[in-house]
């Protein structure tokens, strides 16, 4: 889990930090943040619906209950009426469908949503060949077609479902929540129902059976994103600078916080805000104010990222395989307790690290908060100078790492704070015990390549033989490579017009390259897995074309 935001200490002893008496929260008093599972009413509704469907398609076998209202609309046609109504029966048409899915698919790739694309994907591919099959043929209403090429009447009605799940996925993947989406939500309704009236009107839909499908088409979208691409822990944003992961501190969020500091921990928070969220990727910054005027760092960790967290590791493991002897934690809150226990770690093992307070929760197994010191006037490695003493600080720490047996596992710019000269690590929720010579390698070479983005890699490299062997150096370097170097870091490199890493293996001693590409029967398993899901997609894709093309 990535963290760039400085973690904060005061300039006071943590003892002195006025304090308020602890409050246990009494059983059955809702906890600061409740959150009630989303699942239960989208569901129930979606049972509902499928139940409903199940009534209707055997009502329409039997008599189709809307016939008379088609042929009624028929009876009262006007050639104004008809031109109107075969514009808007037209969003329902294969060509426009799959206009509307592939500029979908551009924005999300655009974006980089990768997790609203492949939802997206599930439920287009769900609806389509999923729901097509299992649909009821109905018999014809009689003469009152007018649509060109005559309609093919079903339950579900195959054009509106096709076209609702498009227009759901639309809103759930684009839209922001809030008012934004709500009143995309509120268009989108209204134009699936102007199409269904239009195509009933045109005779090519039964009423009730593309109003169904509306209905159909907005349960699929809404379990499937509910489900696999949650909105905190996927929120749709399009913020420059920052990770749209962010949760939202506004609102019901900051009293919650402001509420649990002082019931949990007894410090009084008076107010908050963001805070070095531009490099931070997989927690909330923050920065509490106190009632004295001191400020306390904190971070939120919610499900949300250590989902996030899964899927970075089940797609890193397609692409290199498991770098290291590593485990996913199982929930958040053995997430927070191990960063806790982290820094209670080196602070007992003599590292300079952000004093913790302890956790707070805010939703049960959900959501939690660890709030730990604020470095005053301190600075990240990405804005310090970078003297004698602050390059010494960090090869030592690196070097002290090795000997206490331990790996940062993300040292980069923004996890390195220069504070009155010296320098320090922050953000150790990657700590590793016992790491493998692989993993201490690559934290020496990435503490000395954001070492030398500041100052020069000679200078470097001469300091850092005082406490590593060239064949350590060379080593270190065999393994910097691909993921291994931190995706900041990477962009500070690409930045750079010197190529450092060339650099540092020319001074040091030539090494074969370590090459992090790890084969084992679950990489093979699911590179296996995501060929036959694209292989899927792509023949059905190829199909839709075709028969927009025939």
């Amino acid at each position: 889990m990535a963290e760039e935001a400085p973690h904060a200490t005061v300039t006071e002893p943590p003892a002195a930090r006025p304090r308020r008496e602890k409050r246990r929260r009494p059983s059955g008093e809702p906890p600061p943040l409740p959150k009630p599972a989303w699942w239960p009413r989208y569901v129930r509704l979606l049972i509902l619906t499928i139940v409903l469907g199940a009534l209707l398609a055997w009502w329409y076998t039997v008599s189709p209950p809307d016939a008379g209202l088609m042929r009624w609309l028929a009876d009262h046609r006007t050639d104004w009426m008809t031109d109107v109504a075969k514009v808007f029966s037209w969003l329902a048409t294969q060509p426009a469908v799959l206009a509307m899915r592939i500029a979908l698919l551009v924005v999300l790739v655009v974006f980089r949503r990768w997790r609203h694309l492949a939802v997206a994907l599930l439920g287009f591919f769900l609806m389509d060949m999923v729901v097509s099959r299992l649909s009821v043929s109905l018999p014809d209403p009689g003469e009152v077609i007018v649509v060109p090429g005559g309609a093919a009447y079903h339950f579900p009605a195959y054009a509106i479902a096709s076209l609702s799940i498009t227009l759901w996925s639309m809103v759930a993947t684009l839209a922001p929540a809030g008012r934004i989406r709500d009143r995309a939500a509120g268009a989108a309704i209204a134009l699936g129902v102007v199409v269904v009236l239009a195509r009933a009107y045109l005779g090519a839909t039964y009423p009730i059976a593309g109003l169904y499908s509306v209905l159909l088409g907005f349960c699929i979208a809404a379990t499937l994103l509910g489900w696999l691409a949650p909105e905190d822990a996927f929120p749709v944003s399009y913020k420059r600078g920052g990770n749209a992961a962010h949760l939202d501190l506004a609102g019901a969020r900051t009293e919650a916080v402001i509420r649990a500091m002082r019931d949990q921990l007894g410090i009084e928070v008076t107010g908050l805000k963001a805070f070095g969220d531009e490099g931070s990727g997989g927690s909330t910054p923050l920065l509490m104010t106190t009632a004295d005027g001191t400020r306390i760092f904190g971070k939120i960790l919610a499900t949300s990222h250590v989902r996030a967290d899964r899927w970075y590791r089940i797609g890193r493991t397609i692409l290199y395989g498991r770098l290291e002897d590593e485990t996913s934690f199982s929930s958040v809150r053995r997430l927070i307790a191990y960063e806790d226990y982290a820094l209670r770690l080196l602070d007992d093992d003599g590292f300079t690290v952000a004093h913790s307070y302890g956790v707070v929760e805010l939703t049960p197994n959900r959501e939690y908060l660890l709030a730990t010191r604020f470095f005053e006037d301190a600075e990240t490695l990405g804005h310090a100078e970078v003297t004698d003493e602050v390059i010494d600080g960090g090869l030592e720490v690196v070097r002290r790492l090795w000997d206490s047996g331990l790996a940062h596992r993300d040292i980069k710019p923004a996890n390195l704070l220069v504070v009155g000269g010296a320098l320090q690590v922050i953000d150790v929720s990657g700590l590793e015990i016992r790491p493998s010579p692989w993993r201490e390698a690559v934290d020496l070479a990435n503490m000395m390549l954001v070492l030398a983005l500041r100052s020069d890699p000679e200078r470097v490299y001469t300091h850092a033989l005082r406490l590593f062997t060239p064949d350590e150096i060379g080593e270190a370097f065999a393994a910097a490579v691909g993921m291994a170097i931190p995706t900041e870091l990477q962009r500070y490199l690409k930045e750079d017009d010197r190529d450092l890493i060339a650099r540092f293996k020319e001074l040091a001693p030539p090494h074969e390259a370590i090459s992090i590409q790890r084969w084992s029967f679950r990489r093979v398993a699911l590179i296996a897995g995501v060929a036959l899901a694209a292989a899927v997609i792509a023949f059905w894709g190829v199909e839709a074309v075709l028969d927009v093309l025939a």
